[in-house]
């Protein structure tokens, strides 16, 4: 009896997420209602055009709707630009997003490395300016351009305004600029999450106040306020998303509705002297529903462990006890937990060891930017962190894990588990919020980049599963992971700093594939089920987004 009321509550909650990820897709899909998306080429450029219904005319004689052409930052993909996309196009815009060199599903690789500054800026750039040629050549399009760019790529908007006048307006979100001039071109606007570093937010910031400013002055610049006139291009804008950091200010209402009404002014001024269109009032805010569609896939997976692990019963082979403070140990493991100096050395070491040792070591072996480095720092910190336990077990304060074949029903655990991440959360992430598909030649990438995630992720999860691991294991050791990874950045910052980026992004997957890791433990007593889950999510996400260069 009592079993039955266990099995409806799990229903109940299959039902409820289910629900929760069916609300938010159908949300997501109908941003785009009324519009026409198109798909294509220009030259080996992927490019994607969203258009009011109606807005391709054949014969080119209604031609009255501006253009915006919106840039994705690095290691993004246009998937990432689409809320600004159906927002600007929902209004009366055209709006053209594509796929830089070496990133998403672009063909070419970008030449050299970050140390190859020139060559990399020049590839950017000749793909920004060959989108924008075409843009203005759209079926529907008035002549009006305008640009917005987020991350790296606002960088590349604000060059490519400064060379070309005839640009309406420019838009950078999450604004970096590294140019000698030091002038903000026709009609800037420059928006940031509020939890952006300030650092980040000061090339906002100087732009706004002015090529003279002092830097008193830029630190003076209120957010919110147009300086100068949108009508002789002179105008400037500085504004801050609340709460929202690199990636979610990309989802931000604010970001999209500042944004919009940039762009509308900015039109209305420019030549025609008239907006793009009614204002439609339509903001595409979807980060809620992005949330909660990853959320309700992510969660059904709960359920299937449930079902997973009730036809694994009686498999022990090479399986652990659940570890709880309470639980009792399996069959010859200590209940006596890990000394806390023994955890501290053995959890701690690693995460200072890596980036002290890999600072004079060689990673420049891998066709994409920083993935070599990451690959060594997965792989030399899971390998210390093995050498660490297996040293304390042979000293006996340690027990040693089961080893062995897993069981045929812990090895179907964890396939199940890798195709539910694959499909139920790796589609929806590939359609919304950038590429997954391992277009040309990433497959092999996948692969190297596993050796070093597969390592780390077995010794990370034998030791945060461990029997004799303290409470709250399994999160501080995450934790440490991203505190080594800001220590390898402050030690190369020219070298790494674009790593500061992926930071909150492999936060939120040590969440959602720690959920996933405990579900597979729960089920199968085994620490590899999850471990294999998490190695392999690590790996394709680097090898897929990293951009491609040529070595």
């Amino acid at each position: 009896m009592r079993a039955l009321p266990a099995a409806l509550g799990i229903m109940l909650f299959a039902l409820a997420a289910l629900l929760l990820a069916g609300q938010s897709l159908r949300t997501l899909e109908s941003a785009s209602q009324g519009l026409e998306v198109t798909r294509g080429h220009v030259d080996a450029i992927p490019v994607t055009v969203f258009r009011p219904a109606g807005a391709a005319v054949a014969d080119g004689r209604d031609r009255v709707h501006p253009v915006v052409v919106i840039a994705h930052g690095f290691a993004g993909s246009q998937q990432l630009m689409q809320a600004f996309a159906t927002t600007a196009a929902r209004n009366g815009m055209i709006a053209v997003t594509f796929d830089f060199p070496g990133h998403g599903r672009h063909p070419q690789p970008l030449p050299g490395s970050l140390q190859d500054h020139d060559a990399l800026l020049a590839a950017l750039l000749g793909a920004l300016d060959r989108i924008v040629g075409f843009a203005r050549t759209l079926p529907g399009a008035d002549g009006r351009v305008a640009l917005l760019g987020h991350s790296m790529a606002s960088d590349l908007v604000v060059r490519q305004a400064q060379a070309d006048p005839s640009i309406v307006a420019t838009v950078g979100v999450s604004l970096v600029y590294g140019g000698a001039r030091m002038v903000a071109p026709r009609n800037l606007l420059s928006v940031y999450g509020s939890i952006e570093p300030a650092m980040v937010q000061s090339f906002g910031r100087r732009l706004v106040a002015g090529p003279d400013a002092t830097d008193e002055a830029a630190q003076g610049v209120v957010p919110g306020r147009t300086y100068g006139r949108i009508e002789d291009g002179s105008a400037r804008r500085f504004v801050l998303a609340s709460g929202a950091e690199h990636i979610g200010v990309l989802y931000h209402a604010t970001s999209q509705r500042e944004s919009l009404e940039w762009l509308r002014q900015a039109f209305d001024g420019h030549g025609h002297g008239k907006s793009p269109a009614p204002d439609s009032g339509f903001i595409d805010a979807r980060g809620p529903a992005l949330a909660g569609l990853l959320a309700g896939a992510l969660l059904l997976a709960w359920p299937l462990s449930k079902l997973l692990g009730r036809r694994a019963a009686g498999h022990t082979r090479g399986q652990l006890a659940p570890c709880t403070p309470s639980a009792p140990a399996a069959a010859g493991l200590p209940l006596r937990a890990l000394a806390r100096r023994d955890w501290l050395w053995l959890a701690v070491g690693p995460a200072l060891a890596t980036p002290l040792l890999l600072r004079v070591v060689p990673s420049h072996f891998l066709p994409i930017l920083l993935g070599d480095y990451l690959l060594l720092h997965f792989g030399l910190y899971g390998l210390l962190t093995a050498l660490g336990s297996a040293w304390l077990a042979r000293s006996g304060r340690l027990a040693p894990l089961p080893a062995g074949v897993p069981s045929p029903a812990t090895a179907a655990i964890a396939l199940t588990m890798i195709a539910w991440a694959t499909l139920a959360i790796g589609i929806p992430v590939d359609r919304y919020v950038f590429n997954l598909w391992p277009a040309d030649g990433r497959g092999p990438l996948i692969l190297a980049m596993l050796v070093g995630t597969l390592v780390w992720a077995m010794a990370d999860e034998g030791l945060a599963r461990h029997p004799q691991a303290p409470r709250f294991a399994y999160p501080a050791t995450k934790a440490l992971f991203l505190g080594s990874l800001v220590l390898a950045v402050a030690l190369d910052l020219s070298r790494l700093f674009f790593l500061v980026i992926i930071i909150p992004a492999i936060l939120l997957m040590f969440i959602a594939y720690g959920l996933l890791s405990r579900w597979c433990f729960r089920a199968s007593g085994s620490p590899w089920t999850g471990a294999l889950v998490s190695a392999l999510a690590f790996a394709w996400g680097i090898a897929v987004t990293f951009p491609a260069i040529n070595r």
